[in-house]
């Protein structure tokens, strides 16, 4: 029997775009929905994105923690941006404060409690939910990474299927032994396409494909939202929203 696994990621407080999403799913019906972290950071509506979360958690959408959850819930941003060796950017601390402010107490002890990984048995297949990569909410499967490391990435688990995000390029990579399904981002993306995407795979047996979905969204709408909050950096932020690529 084929199973049928929705995944998406990255959706950083898009509430519209999340929305979009969620309206596509309803239509497909999976078996199984993941969402792989980086909920809440640089998006106009992190409280709203995180009711709607928690809806789809109800729902028994499984959901893990990314990075910028980290630096928004704890404000530990070595751990969550480890890149940044000269410092934190004043961009980078305004958004995760300003979020973690928005979302209260209650939301952001939810936010805390989420795991790193879950992992999923469908047809007898394991699937991984994690952010980045096998064991690390930091380090993803950039387009650029040497294979080799791809291979020492993907041999940390014994999962037939990963589902990840933290890039915001969605990416299928079928390595034979194992696939590769990075989503992209639902209300973040850097791939030039402004539009919410998301990855649908099935499974049947050792068999597994998947494809990459888009939703669109009023991004003239999130963009301003954007704007008008005023933070440093939100200039960036929303011009990124309208174009689909990153801007900064």
């Amino acid at each position: 029997m084929t199973a049928r696994v929705a995944v998406l990621s990255d959706v950083h407080g898009n509430l519209d775009a999340l929305t979009a999403v969620r309206a596509a799913l309803k239509k497909e019906r999976p078996d199984a929905v993941i969402i792989a972290g980086d909920h809440v950071f640089q998006g106009p509506d992190p409280s709203g994105v995180v009711d709607a979360l928690r809806d789809m958690e109800a729902s028994g959408a499984t959901i893990v923690q990314g990075n910028t959850d980290v630096a928004v819930a704890d404000f530990d941003y070595s751990a969550a941006f480890p890149w940044f060796t000269d410092g934190v950017p004043d961009t980078v601390r305004a958004a995760a404060e300003w979020a973690h402010d928005e979302l209260g107490d209650e939301r952001i002890g939810w936010l805390r409690r989420l795991p790193a990984e879950r992992r999923l048995m469908l047809d007898d297949t394991m699937v991984l939910a994690c952010h980045g990569s096998p064991g690390s909410q930091t380090q993803g499967f950039d387009t650029q990474l040497d294979p080799s490391v791809v291979l020492e990435l993907v041999s940390r688990t014994d999962a037939r299927v990963i589902c990840c995000g933290h890039t915001h390029l969605p990416d299928v990579r079928d390595l034979g032994w194992k696939m590769i399904v990075n989503d992209g981002s639902a209300g973040y993306v850097f791939d030039g396409d402004p539009t919410a995407s998301w990855a649908f795979v099935e499974i049947d047996g050792e068999r597994a494909s998947a494809e990459i979905r888009r939703a669109e969204f009023d991004t003239m709408a999130v963009a301003n939202a954007i704007s008008a909050r005023g933070l440093v950096g939100d200039v960036y932020r929303a011009a990124t929203v309208r174009t689909g690529k990153l801007v900064r």
